[in-house]
């Protein structure tokens, strides 16, 4: 089996990830986007926002990259499913933001719930290893 550590997860984009150490790490990088929101002052958060916003988009485009080569999907679907994130945070509102949280019930679906694809791919080896054989 093929362990990756949090830092490669966060930090690079190339390869494959499992779906239960993806789903954690995004977890943790909507959690802390969330704390953000909760904490920070509208006055501090304009000055604040240029440096997390960008510390938090380049580890969750790596997050997704991964992942979705693990479906066998390029990582470029990563800035369809971080733009829709940005359209429909924190409510959508009008028909682009519901097309966009529909851009995110198909990532829910492809990432949380679809399994990698088994074997290598053109990403790399099956992350979670060869099946055992029958």
């Amino acid at each position: 089996m093929n362990q990756m550590g949090f830092a490669e997860l966060f930090l690079s984009a190339g390869g494959r990830a499992p779906r239960l150490p993806s789903l954690l790490a995004a977890a943790v990088l909507l959690f802390l986007a969330a704390l953000y929101e909760a904490t920070v002052t509208p006055t501090l958060h304009w000055i604040t926002g240029w440096l997390v916003y960008p510390a938090l988009f380049y580890p969750g485009a790596c997050v997704l990259s991964k992942r979705l080569h693990d479906r066998g999907r390029s990582g470029w679907w990563a800035a369809l499913i971080l733009v829709s994130i940005v359209a429909v945070w924190p409510h959508p509102a009008g028909f682009l933001d519901f097309l966009f949280f529909l851009v995110l019930v198909w990532a829910a679906v492809e990432l949380a719930v679809m399994p990698g694809e088994q074997g290598a791919n053109r990403y790399g080896l099956n992350p979670v290893g060869p099946l055992p054989a029958s």
